[in-house]
């Protein structure tokens, strides 16, 4: 079997220039900031319509997110809160930062969104933020929407 000494293939084969053309950058965060030997978690999540989703909580690191179906009302501290449909990204830096919304936006279909994170070792995925820590915290949210 030859191989091609600038991209070796076993027997040779020759290269396609399909690969240039199958890849699409769907999201390029930066800068982020991994915690020392921390794992990645990737996790599948359904919400059912009108599901709020999960309280407001953090994670220890970052996150990635790709929404595979419906949309997502997705907010982070500091952040205005937007909807993310099907076929768009999101992130977060983790750490400190309280992620309040990642709940359905549609009140008539299932959402269905991939997220991979970055735990801390010792950390749990994500963490419940309390009640007491929200009102300290308060000035930080973005301006609610009108409605």
């Amino acid at each position: 079997m030859s191989e091609n000494p600038q991209h070796p293939h076993p027997g040779g084969a020759p290269e396609s220039p399909s690969w240039t053309r199958a890849v699409k950058v769907l999201q390029d965060a930066s800068p982020i900031s991994i915690p020392e030997g921390a794992s990645a978690m990737t996790i599948h999540v359904e919400w059912e319509p009108g599901d709020p989703g999960t309280p407001p909580h953090r994670h220890s690191g970052p996150a990635f997110g790709y929404v595979v179906k419906g949309a997502v009302r997705f907010e982070l501290e500091g952040e205005p809160e937007r909807t993310v449909e099907a076929g768009g990204t999101f992130w977060e830096p983790g750490g400190d930062v309280i992620h309040y919304q990642d709940g359905n936006a549609l009140a008539d279909a299932r959402t269905e969104f991939v997220v991979t994170m970055m735990c801390a070792p010792g950390k749990p995925m994500l963490e419940l933020v309390e009640a007491e820590e929200l009102r300290q915290r308060a000035h930080l949210r973005a301006p609610r929407p009108a409605g």
